[in-house]
């Protein structure tokens, strides 16, 4: 299935450390609300079943917003929710191997982080490409920071679309413009937002001025 690059300009990833006043299902909405093009469920610490009925539930809402819903990681989950993509790391399932599990109409992302596993990624069947880190970021420990250059070099070399990822937010969104990235992946910068629609909104507003630049 082809991805569409207006759906990444604005991805977010969810991470439940940030729940409280808000379940996680009510953070998405509010996502949703602010115009979010695209979501993807993380869940590293959930049993299966929990997964599965926070994923068919967050699904069911993404649909009603016309916006993909992505599952991180496990393939299971995709199928069973009737998820529009999975998406996967450099560790993970190759892009290949979770086509043969997905099928042709489950669009597939993969991790990046170089030219070389970019040209892989899309060798194997991958419909959307997450590059990062490109700034150090609380969400994921001991990752090494890419350069600019390196996401430039990956967005010319492919022609499905690339999105940024790693420690983006309102204060350096603008500093991946001319990178040729179709948007930015951000997971903080949304979910521990005090208002996530508002946020949201000028996320949106900033996403767009970066990839016209």
């Amino acid at each position: 299935m082809k991805c569409d690059k207006k759906t990444m300009l604005l991805y977010a990833v969810t991470d439940r450390a940030w729940t409280g006043k808000q379940s996680l299902y009510e953070q998405v909405e509010s996502a949703l609300k602010g115009g979010v093009t695209c979501v993807q469920l993380r869940e590293k610490e959930l049993d299966e079943v929990s997964f599965l009925k926070e994923a068919i539930e967050i699904c069911r809402l993404c649909k009603s917003y016309g916006v993909p819903f992505f599952i991180n990681d496990n393939v299971d989950i995709a199928i069973k929710c009737h998820a529009d993509g999975i998406h996967v790391g450099q560790e993970d399932m190759e892009a290949s191997k979770v086509r043969e599990r997905v099928g042709e109409e489950m669009m597939i992302g993969v991790s990046v982080h170089s030219v070389a596993e970019a040209l892989e990624a899309v060798k194997n069947g991958a419909d959307c490409l997450g590059v990062g880190s490109m700034f150090s970021t609380s969400t994921k420990k001991d990752v090494d920071l890419l350069p600019k250059e390196t996401l430039r070099d990956i967005c010319a070399a492919v022609d499905i679309p690339v999105v940024a990822i790693g420690g983006i937010n309102r204060s350096n969104i603008l500093k991946l413009s001319g990178s040729g990235a179709d948007g930015v992946a951000l997971v903080s910068a949304i979910f521990a937002s005090e208002d996530i629609e508002s946020e949201c909104r000028e996320l949106y507003k900033l996403s767009e001025e970066m990839i016209k630049a």
